[in-house]
């Protein structure tokens, strides 16, 4: 083999190790599907289960909310009078679309330097994190989908000030990813995978 020839198999074989598959598994809707189609997702979100006690119906629900299992998800860019692009709305990036500042706490916390929020181990143990001082600082339950989610969007410090009760569309949302965790919950428990 020639060198140029050896060098270009080399980079490919490279760049195929880098590449991550960021899609979304089909059908949302599914939880059953979700998992058979994306294994590691399960193995993850029952670490956190584990560690967190944040069940999985919950960090599912959370995250089809958040990113719809996109792991590379970012917030839309900002465009002034429709042609400059002015930045994006939030530093909030893949799956569990934490900020940019919250990720920093996270990963002093427990997460360390070198812990991705497009890797589902790394997400899944970050919203476990976040959910466990939602508890401990405001006594939302961990299976209170509904609040926890609407401390993980506002914040803290919004849900402390009560932020949420002046977003209408912000409550109906959480009411949908409470109802979509009762029934992720209710198709894992049927598929055998809770």
């Amino acid at each position: 083999m020639s060198r140029p020839f050896r060098a270009l198999v080399l980079m490919v074989f490279v760049a195929g190790c880098g590449s991550s598959n960021y899609s979304a598994p089909k059908n949302l809707n599914d939880a059953c599907s979700i998992v058979d189609q994306r294994p590691k997702y399960l193995s993850a979100m029952k670490r956190t289960e584990r560690r967190w006690g944040v069940p999985v119906a919950v960090q599912m629900a959370t995250i089809y909310q958040e990113s719809k299992f996109i792991g590379n998800a970012r917030t839309p860019i900002q465009y002034s009078m429709g042609v400059i692009p002015m930045g994006r709305q939030s530093s909030a990036y893949g799956y569990s679309q934490a900020l940019d500042g919250t990720w920093k706490d996270y990963q002093r916390a427990e997460g360390g330097r070198g812990a991705r929020r497009d890797d589902i181990d790394d997400a899944t143990d970050f919203m476990g994190w976040y959910f466990s001082k939602s508890r401990e600082e405001l006594g939302i339950a961990l299976s209170d989908t509904r609040n926890q989610y609407l401390a993980y969007h506002e914040g803290r410090t919004g849900f402390r000030r009560g932020s949420y009760n002046k977003k209408s569309w912000l409550l109906r949302i959480s009411r949908e990813v409470a109802d979509r965790a009762v029934m992720y919950d209710t198709q894992l428990r049927f598929c055998g995978k809770a």
